[in-house]
């Protein structure tokens, strides 16, 4: 089988027609490239080129092979200068994991800016259960997951990015919006509604109704928090719904209310996760940076409308 020096032997030589300067332009001996040429013939069990007066010319076999060789030393090129253009301005695809409760409120920005940033970058969003998709990530199926902490997974490099606040969500007409002041005890014996029992959302809210002596709607699980917050705005229970959502175009106070006991912080914890063995180690978290960057810039701003 050739190799590239011997294809690029064979290449040059064609152009020169000369051993020396053949020789010359690739850094080599005569000697050396004499025996790589009679090493490339002797593999291939064909003459290449033959002596003329005026130094080397390629023998038929030769004529029919040398467009196969400029093609293959075109193929090197085209790989190196992707592997430079990969490696100057992180060119290909990342398969990127997220929860409905963070990325159709944070991702669209944060997918605009890096394309910006890089133009040959795309990134292939999947929502899912976090659980479901750290194990995805462990196993090779996911580059990349943006997921409420904490995170599990052998192998993996995990950056924590933002706290963000939850608030409490009422509908626009129950009493508790009519009190000036709110303790947790206003909250006792209230139902609140979650979305699946496999989302890290749940088992917090869960958590947290423990604590206000409050109940989980046993018998809904909402599929999106667009679905909770309908549901509390008809008066179904209340929520506790997160502040990128309330923030956003989709979420907002049109059909709900703030409605907080004093004294209230209650956050989730937000981060980002890769496999320690990634090659784009360093993009990765250039994304986790501009993630932050983004919650930071939404969580400092306006208050929410309503």
């Amino acid at each position: 089988m050739a190799t590239l020096k011997q294809i690029a032997i064979f290449a040059k030589l064609a152009d020169t027609g000369n051993m020396s300067e053949a020789a010359n332009a690739l850094a080599l001996t005569q000697p050396a490239l004499s025996q790589q040429l009679r090493t490339l013939e002797t593999g291939l069990g064909l003459k290449l080129f033959e002596r003329v007066p005026k130094g080397m010319q390629l023998t038929p076999a030769g004529r029919d092979l040398l467009s196969a060789a400029r093609n293959v030393q075109n193929a090197v090129r085209d790989f190196d200068d992707a592997a430079d253009r990969a490696a100057e301005r992180f060119v290909g695809s990342i398969r990127f994991g997220v929860t409905p409760t963070l990325g159709p409120y944070l991702m669209p920005s944060v997918i605009k800016t890096l394309h910006r940033r890089y133009p040959g970058l795309r990134l292939y969003i999947r929502e899912g259960i976090p659980d479901q998709q750290h194990a995805e990530l462990a196993a090779g199926e996911l580059d990349m997951v943006l997921s409420p902490l904490p995170i599990a997974g052998r192998g993996l490099a995990i950056e924590p990015l933002f706290r963000e606040p939850l608030r409490i969500v009422v509908p626009p007409d129950d009493p508790l919006n009519e009190r000036p002041r709110l303790a947790a005890a206003d909250f006792a014996g209230r139902t609140f509604l979650t979305l699946d029992h496999r989302h890290h959302y749940h088992r917090q809210l869960e958590t947290i109704c423990g604590h206000l002596d409050a109940t989980v709607l046993a018998d809904y699980e909402g599929t999106s928090l667009d679905a909770v917050q309908q549901m509390v705005g008809s008066g179904v229970g209340l929520a506790i719904l997160p502040e990128l959502y309330i923030r956003s175009d989709a979420g907002g106070l049109d059909v709900v209310r703030i409605a907080e006991p004093e004294g209230w912080q209650e956050y989730r914890s937000v981060g980002v996760a890769w496999r320690s063995s990634a090659a784009f180690a360093e993009l990765y978290t250039e994304i986790g940076e501009t993630i932050a960057e983004e919650a930071r810039i939404r969580l400092s701003g306006a208050g929410p409308r309503g």
